[in-house]
């Protein structure tokens, strides 16, 4: 018997004016590579989450797929150490209730006999957990198991259809455009683009979703919001972790370039400067992300395309010594990957035309931030005197992501003496302040829009091609010149002094 994964509410209830609480339909979530990090520390305390705020059927069942020899129990322990650890709720009787939905199962991730087993181990959990044949996969291993997976599960019959069955595909997708289009063709060789959500975990932040809330809900930015009155838009990632144990990774992975412009700042970019959607639904929103994906280019600099690389030296960080990232334990010391990448791109539609993008991202910076910034073009005309006006700085709008969740809007305003002076001041939104409620996980939001079948925040095929296809151009250049122009910065600080030339026309990037 198959029924439907979504639940009798429509699939996306926001286009009806109100957010509906939605429930998803009994199902079994199977997760490839559970033995790993992703699921201990990530989606088992989500999904408990889920279930605490009943937002899971009691039916829910999630099944662990990995190679090491657990039992279901032993399984269970160690997802609740992970919860206990990792969880937004304290570990509570829930989990006994929960717990019992979680099983585990043996196998090897090239093994299509493993996988026909798995078939039939579903059905058996079916008929014991009234789960009603409804399917859910989500790939939490290395990307170079992605393609044997979908081919087994192909194999063994478990691709089922857009009814019933559904795949959740991790970043990194793809290493460079021509390995995402490959892997594409696997994709579709076996599941409908409707089964299909690749996920970037920056998309269930709320407060990238306030993005799409803040410019679409509110008449009195639209006005603004183009070439007209924006000078420029920064957009910057910053961490203070270093790659610490996960050099090998970040290194096969492409360092900054591949690991965070390609995928989370695109992301940030496209919902920045994408037209309206006639509705909010998810082929529609994604339509529009496509756009100016399509339309974006790196920028010209005198030598050539505006874009930056550089690798952290040693530092300081909260006080304490950091090493290099060439001596980062597990690091290759001869290689040569960029931790910082900063870069100018260009949109080339009406709305943006001559409005450079500025984006930034790297590890060991001074400061853990992630924010959108809107730089608003000068006054036409000083009609007040340069003597009272003093250094007049441009109006700013700042989409502050993590981790001070929030907006703020800088404007001039007089000071309160008898003379004309002004200064710059803010208005300011905090997240935490206004709704005195913890944001949830983006996992617990991506989760849930997965089992009910809303795409609205996981990528398309033709969006991630799209997105590779804007920074191939910077792959080839490092590729051709190897370290030739490898820049380093200090640990702590906010990057090499290379990136500042950038920022053309007396332009300068913000101090955070």
């Amino acid at each position: 018997m198959t029924a439907s994964l979504t639940g009798g509410l429509s699939a996306n209830p926001l286009r009806q004016g109100l957010r509906l609480e939605r429930t998803p339909k009994p199902a079994i979530l199977t997760i490839f590579g559970a033995s790993g990090d992703l699921t201990v520390r990530k989606l088992i305390p989500a999904l408990y989450d889920l279930a605490r705020d009943r937002r899971l059927p009691p039916e829910f069942t999630v099944v662990g797929y990995a190679r090491r020899p657990y039992s279901h129990e032993e399984f269970r322990e160690i997802l609740k150490e992970g919860v206990a650890k990792y969880s937004r709720s304290k570990l509570g009787n829930l989990w006994e209730s929960f717990s019992k939905g979680i099983y585990y199962f043996q196998g090897d991730l090239d093994n299509l006999q493993n996988f026909k087993d798995l078939g039939e181990f579903l059905q058996t959990l079916d008929s014991e957990r009234g789960t009603l044949g409804n399917r859910a996969f989500y790939m939490a291993t290395a990307p170079s198991f992605f393609a044997p997976i979908i081919e087994n599960l192909g194999g063994a019959g478990l691709a089922g259809d857009v009814r019933n069955t559904r795949l959740v595909i991790e970043k990194p997708f793809g290493h460079d455009l021509e390995s995402a289009q490959n892997l594409n063709k696997v994709v579709q060789q076996v599941f409908h683009e409707k089964q299909v959500y690749r996920i970037d975990h920056y998309l269930g932040k709320e407060t990238v979703q306030n993005i799409l809330v803040f410019r679409f809900a509110n008449s009195i930015w639209e006005p603004l919001w183009n070439n007209r009155y924006v000078d420029h838009v920064q957009i910057t990632v910053a961490e203070t972790v270093g790659v610490e144990n996960r050099g090998p990774y970040y290194d096969e992975a492409g360092g900054a370039l591949r690991d965070m412009i390609q995928n989370h700042l695109m992301q940030l970019l496209a919902l920045t400067a994408m037209e309206p959607p006639s509705a909010f639904e998810a082929d529609t929103v994604r339509d529009e992300k496509v756009k100016v994906l399509r339309a974006t280019q790196v920028g010209q600099g005198p030598n050539g395309l505006a874009a930056v690389r550089a690798q952290y030296a040693n530092g300081w960080i909260s006080g304490e010594p950091v090493p290099a990232y060439r001596d980062e334990p597990r690091v290759n010391p001869d290689v040569k990957t960029a931790s910082y990448i900063a870069a100018k791109f260009t949109i080339n539609n009406w709305r943006w035309n001559g409005v450079p993008f500025f984006l930034r991202t790297g590890k060991r910076l001074a400061k853990r931030v992630s924010e959108i910034a809107l730089q608003f073009r000068e006054v036409p005309h000083l009609l007040f005197p340069s003597s009272s006006a003093g250094q007049l700085n441009p109006n700013m709008l700042v989409l502050r992501i993590q981790p001070d969740e929030g907006i703020s809007l800088r404007f001039e305003a007089k000071r309160p003496v008898a003379d004309i002076a002004m200064r710059s001041v803010n208005m300011d939104f905090h997240y935490g302040g206004t709704f005195e409620v913890a944001s949830p996980e983006a996992y617990e939001r991506l989760l849930l829009d997965f089992l009910l079948g809303d795409q609205t925040l996981f990528t398309r095929a033709d969006e991630v091609e799209a997105a590779w296809k804007i920074v191939t151009p910077l792959i080839e250049r490092w590729e051709i010149q190897k370290a030739s122009d490898l820049n380093y910065y200090d640990a702590g600080s906010w990057g090499p002094s290379a990136a500042s030339k950038l920022m053309d026309n007396g332009r300068r990037w913000r101090r955070l």
